[in-house]
């Protein structure tokens, strides 16, 4: 099967959309949890042409329920005005127990649900959402200057291999 460069889709049927690094450097990840989401038809091609953005998204568990609230999904223009309202909020679906879990650990002063990427998996899309405890501007500081000197050192290792 013949692939552009671009495409970002892996022989395991993996093909990321859009992920959230900036979660990554705001927050320390304590756990990693895969959920479906349920989406209209023009959001899923949207997803597929990779018009999505998780800036400043987050989920909120309401009655039980998780959603997925903050996500831009483009507009998918062939639809014309039957497209779909580009940040609404999306239904995230999770077993029960892991919902239970996860909004026990939220009431926990500190805690949030972010969202870290949305992707294809054999055909459905899954957003993988994160349990985040925020950082201190001290702690991302030092994040910073260990990747610096993590970089320094891959640079110096390169430099002597020659």
């Amino acid at each position: 099967m013949a692939q552009s460069k671009d495409s970002k889709k892996r022989e395991d049927g993996f093909d990321l959309v859009v992920e959230n690094r900036k979660a990554r450097h705001d927050f320390s990840i304590e756990e990693a949890v895969e959920a479906g989401m349920a989406l209209t038809g023009t959001e899923v091609k949207s997803l597929r042409a990779h018009r999505a953005n998780l800036r400043d998204s987050y989920v909120r568990i309401k009655n039980g329920e998780a959603f997925l609230q903050g996500v831009h999904i483009g507009a998918y223009a062939p639809a014309g005005q039957f497209s779909h309202k580009e940040t609404r909020d999306r239904k995230l679906l999770m077993h029960r127990r892991e919902i239970n879990r996860l909004w026990g650990r939220v009431r926990e002063r500190g805690y949030s649900i972010v969202p870290l990427k949305i992707y294809f998996k054999d055909g459905h899309a899954k957003v993988e959402v994160g349990l985040a405890k925020g950082k201190h501007a001290y702690d991302k500081r030092e994040a910073i200057a260990r990747k610096a000197m993590r970089r320094e050192i891959e640079r110096e290792l390169k430099g002597r291999n020659r």
